[in-house]
């Protein structure tokens, strides 16, 4: 017989209505067993409209969540019994309402005891009043509307009780407690919605299964149904294996149904008369073996079922059948004929009746006799091999070799064709279809990889090629926009200085005007009164050239107010020349200044060696500091004659001789020698430079004198070129031996060949510095215009100035005596607001205060931040720093001037662009730097005008320190609105519990006597209809009707057999 489906919430009072079409009236059924009617319910009220009628039904049918079959029945009834069960119910639910309609207060009541985790230190009365809240919890779940259950999973109520779970202590686990705990959860899954809720939480049926770790009997059984009921739902069958194998690491157990097996087994103690315990396990067991991929899959079956032979479940089965318990008999029944018949069709693969699983020879000699003459047998007999070579030791740990061969071999037979693992994967991310495919094709995959690396090559070569293209196109690009942007500047200032030069001539203009006029009446005014002005006087007439004169023109008077020109430099000092100096010495030896004219230095006679030796940097001592020293006592040569100066210049040759031997002979070959000859470290550095740089000398010669146009030298790399720029004393060294330039090292030659051009170092410097410019100016300019935006924000601010003039008045109103009566406060005041304390609550300062006021009666105010948003990048400005920036700006770019006109002033190369190119990015970079110090110039101003704006002294505050009291300020601000605001919401939730348990405390007479009545009368969902039939074994009843018609010729087959196990007697 099928299960028997109901409604997943309790319609008990509805049920007379589907009996006949007398009269309606409602019955409230106490017990299953009993008929005793309450009253009969009359509606008050009259009915209302069709239309009307069927809304207010629709809403309450979806409430009641329904099977499909019940709400056809319910839409089906007359509208005289719509009105009527819906009055009744609107009714029950209006008498119900309190703290306990709300699932607010069965989480918070769940939170609570979560916390208060032992029950050592609770009065038994305590034990009792919370599992009557976890009792009225699972009623609530079962009766309530819909709407409690949906506001229950939105506060994620599941959490909760899953939380409570995972947190108890052993006392806990033992209670009543644990079990109403299950029940709660149980309760929700009779709901579609709380069920697909349950499933699909990512750790609901690991902690469920965690709860059979107790020896709690009634809640054992609980998790045990709930877990048997998920197999039969769909995509339950995996999430309970996996809850299986979790339990198995959560009880540190060998495998993950050993615990199963272990109480099944039990039979002393509480466990000797235990039936209900072993029929669940059996229930479970069987839903386990023969729902998700056993239902079609016999491979499956088997490699289940083989988990549970192994842990002995047999002479178990067979010792439960003293019990002599019909519904265990039938569970017990099913496992052996579904065992029966799934090994009869698995000995058919073999053209077999039985296949002993306990024999290993027979289990090999199937195999073996299967895979001969068959491709795979060599593969089979190299596993057997390799196996007899598997390292074996007692007390090592090579069990786990064993353990990761069964894995693998496990998971090849029950892993789909299309990839999917129907149990807990043996081994995460193994999948066999992908690697038996690898393994067909490999030499097809061989032959794609090596193809695949070529192109990877070939991709990797154009990406350097198309990077190296991008980035000259960038730097083309970036220098067109920075050449427009200037030339749009120089167009601006050249029209400016224009129109400022055409003003400044028509000045002249009349200034000279003025002074024709001013001469031509003081003539006029002298002539008739006295003798005329001499030539040259102040106000007198200008000498005019007599025509044919040598004397050149006078240079007309400067304008009012300019100094006249400077006179003519002084003759040069009477005096001829130095005399020439003296004749050199006799030795040819000058002697050092200031030394006695008898002293003189002779030239020694040094050995030469044959080859080249290292360089030995040492700093010699000037010969004019020689007398007087231990040096003049000194002499060298007599050590000459002691020295092996052959083992000298065979150690410390500059050429390096390196062997190699050869494994046939055994004998050494000399390599081709390399000359060296400066420091060993600077050259190997130099070597990874330039392997990092991946360029000939050639190429980097030619990158230098273009001043790199393709791009070759990124910024990083030339910061390092410049690290070795070949000393003076290098360059000695190597032009010592550039006859023997193809025998130099790598580094030797580098250093040597970047010698050679013309002022190395500073075309270096300059190219540095002209890819470095506009980083650099990127890097400043920010800078400035954060100064310039913060200065203007502070001056422009309504609410800022709003804001002050409340803090004034706070001010002086809490002051008193010569702290109040003020006119104004420093702006570090503000940061002090928060040190007043509030003497009600100490946690309330004076900010929050300002806050509350502002947010009342300035909401204005309130856009303080968007007003200031400039000031937190303003506060991080340091004016120092960023003057000795735009400093290294301007020094950088003279050093660059003084080089291109040293360039000028040579002959060009073929193939050197330094001139046109430096010339360019001079004019640029020029009107660049003239833009910057224009901005700096005005935001000094403006933050001068800012820092006299609010009373400070401009000598004593820099840009940092003055927006750094507003940042600090704001950052106060904003965590004293989030300060109120947790405040306020925690005083909200206050009055709220409040008021719940206010509610609670009045209603709870009445609350406890609905609840007794609801529990009595308590009706089951359709997860409890599942839970029914796979406890009593009629889920099982098709299967088991098949297997008992095959039973006969099963139990013939095998006595014909002759299997080592007799057939077990099943009781039908």
């Amino acid at each position: 017989m099928a299960p028997r489906k109901r409604s997943s919430r309790g319609i008990s009072f509805i049920f007379c209505c589907f009996r006949s079409s007398d009269h309606p009236e409602i019955t409230y059924r106490l017990r299953s067993d009993s008929s005793f009617a309450l009253q009969t319910m009359e509606p008050a009220l009259p009915v209302p409209p069709v239309e009307e009628l069927d809304v207010m039904f629709t809403e309450l049918v979806d409430e009641l969540d329904l099977t499909d079959k019940h709400r056809e029945a319910m839409f089906a009834l007359p509208a005289e019994k719509k009105w009527q069960i819906y009055c009744s119910k609107k009714k029950d639910q209006e008498e119900n309402k309190g703290a306990t309609s709300w699932p607010e207060f069965y989480i918070d009541q769940l939170n609570s005891m979560a916390a208060r985790k032992s029950l050592i230190a609770l009065e038994k009365e305590d034990e009792e009043e919370r599992n009557k809240t976890i009792e009225s919890l699972k009623t609530a779940l079962r009766t309530k509307p819909m709407r409690f259950v949906t506001r229950f999973i939105d506060l994620d109520g599941l959490s909760c009780i899953l939380n409570f779970l995972k947190s108890m202590d052993y006392e806990t686990a033992e209670s009543r407690i644990h079990t109403s705990l299950i029940g709660c959860i149980k309760a929700l899954m009779n709901n579609s919605l709380g069920r697909s809720h349950v499933l699909a939480h990512s750790e609901s049926i690991n902690v469920i299964a965690q709860s059979l770790s107790t020896e709690n009997i009634k809640t054992k059984v609980a998790v045990l149904e709930i877990m048997g009921a998920v197999c039969l739902v769909p995509g339950g069958h995996k999430k309970v294996l996996e809850a299986m194998l979790h339990y198995q690491k959560y009880a540190s157990e060998r495998t993950r149904f050993q615990t199963l097996i272990n109480d099944l087994d039990k039979s002393t103690g509480r466990y000797r008369d235990e039936v209900s315990l072993k029929t669940a396990i059996m229930s479970f067991i069987n839903a386990v073996l023969s729902q998700g991929a056993g239902v079609e899959s016999l491979d499956f079956r088997l490699h289940l079922r083989y988990e549970f032979l192994m842990l002995g479940i047999q002479p178990v089965i067979d010792k439960l059948r003293e019990h002599e318990n019909s519904t265990l008999d039938r569970h017990l029944d099913f496992f052996e004929m579904l065992r029966n018949e799934d090994e009869l069709e698995f000995a058919k693969r073999f053209e077999l009746v039985h296949i002993d699983t306990k024999s290993a020879t027979q289990m090999f000699e199937l195999t073996r006799k299967r895979l001969t003459h068959t491709e795979a047998y060599p593969h089979f007999m190299s596993i057997l091999h390799h196996c007899l070579q598997m390292p074996y030791k007692r007390s090592g740990n090579t069990v786990q070799y064993w353990l990761l061969l069964d894995r693998i071999v496990q998971q090849i037979v029950i892993q789909s064709d299309k990839g999917q693992d129907p149990d807990a994967t043996p081994l995460e991310n193994f999948n066999i279809k992908n690697v038996v495919r690898m393994l067909v094709n490999e030499n097809e995959v061989k032959q794609w990889k090596e193809q695949a690396e070529k192109m990877r090559k070939e991709h990797s070569e154009l990406q350097q090629k198309l990077e190296k293209k991008e980035r000259e196109c960038d730097a083309k690009a970036q220098e067109k926009e920075e050449m427009m942007q200037t030339l749009n500047k120089m167009k601006e200032k050249l029209e400016k200085e224009s129109s400022e030069h055409k003003q400044v001539k028509q000045q002249v203009a009349d200034l000279t005007a003025q002074l024709h006029e001013m001469s031509r009446r003081a003539i006029s005014a002298a002539s008739p009164g006295g003798p005329p002005l001499p030539p040259g006087a102040p106000g007198g007439p200008l000498p005019s050239p007599v025509p044919g004169s040598l004397l050149p023109t006078p240079p007309p008077p400067p304008p009012p107010g300019e100094c006249p020109p400077p006179p003519p430099p002084p003759p040069p000092p009477p005096g001829g020349p130095p005399p020439p100096p003296g004749p050199p010495p006799l030795d040819g030896v000058m002697p050092p200044p200031g030394a006695p004219l008898g002293f003189a230095l002779k030239k020694k006679s040094i050995p030469q060696p044959r080859n080249a030796l290292k360089s030995f940097n040492w700093s010699k001592l000037a010969e004019n500091k020689l007398p007087g020293t231990v040096w003049t006592e000194i002499d060298d040569i007599r050590v000459f004659k002691v020295l092996d100066l052959e083992d000298l210049e065979r150690t410390f040759s500059a050429y390096q001789r390196q062997q190699k031997e050869d494994d046939d002979t055994l004998s050494s070959r000399h390599k081709v020698k390399e000359l060296s000859v400066i420091d060993g470290r600077r050259a190997q550095n130099c070597n990874i430079l330039l392997s990092r740089l991946k360029l000939s000398n050639e190429e980097i010669k030619r990158a230098i004198l273009t001043m790199d146009e393709q791009e070759d030298l990124p910024k990083d790399m030339l910061e390092q070129l410049l690290k070795f720029v070949p000393e003076k004393s290098d360059i000695d060294l190597l032009e010592e031996h550039k006859h023997e330039l193809d025998r130099m090292a790598r580094a030797d030659r580098f250093l040597f060949e970047m010698s050679r051009i013309n002022h190395y170092q500073q075309r270096l410097q300059s190219l540095y510095f002209k890819k470095k410019f506009a980083e650099r100016v990127a890097e400043v300019k920010p800078k400035v215009e954060a100064i310039r935006a913060g200065s203007k924000a502070v001056l422009q601010s309504s609410s800022l100035q709003q804001l002050l003039e409340v803090v004034l008045a706070f001010g002086n109103y809490m002051n008193k005596g010569q702290r109040g009566n003020a006119f104004g406060f420093k702006i570090s005041s503000l940061n002090k607001i928060a040190d007043t304390k509030s003497s009600i609550d100490k946690n309330i300062t004076l900010l929050h205060y300002l806050i509350t006021i502002v947010e009342k009666k300035y909401p204005k105010v309130l856009r303080l931040h968007e007003e200031l948003r400039d000031i937190p990048q303003a506060a991080k400005v340091n004016m120092i720093e960023l003057e000795k920036e735009i400093n290294t700006l301007r020094s950088g770019l003279k050093a660059v001037e003084t080089e291109l006109d040293f360039q000028k002033s040579q002959v060009q190369q073929t193939g050197d662009k330094f001139v046109s190119v430096v010339s360019q990015f001079i004019t640029l970079a020029s009107f660049s730097f003239s833009d910057i110090e224009d901005l700096l110039t005005e935001a000094k101003e403006l933050f001068s005008k800012a820092v006299k704006y609010f009373g400070e002294d401009t000598d004593k505050i820099q840009p940092d320190e003055f927006f750094g009291i507003f940042d600090q300020f704001l950052q106060a601000v904003t965590e004293a609105k989030q300060e109120n605001e947790n405040m306020r919401r925690r005083k909200e939730e206050e009055e709220r519990r409040a008021r719940m348990e206010a509610q609670l405390k009045e209603q709870r007479e009445r609350e406890r006597k609905a609840r007794k009545a609801k529990e009595s009368g308590e009706e089951g969902g359709e997860f409890d209809d599942l839970v029914s039939a796979l406890r009593s074994g009629e889920v099982f009843d098709k299967d088991l009707s098949k297997l008992k018609r095959n039973r006969k010729r099963i139990a013939n087959q095998l006595a014909d057999s002759g299997r080592e196990r007799p057939v077990t007697k099943l009781n039908f």
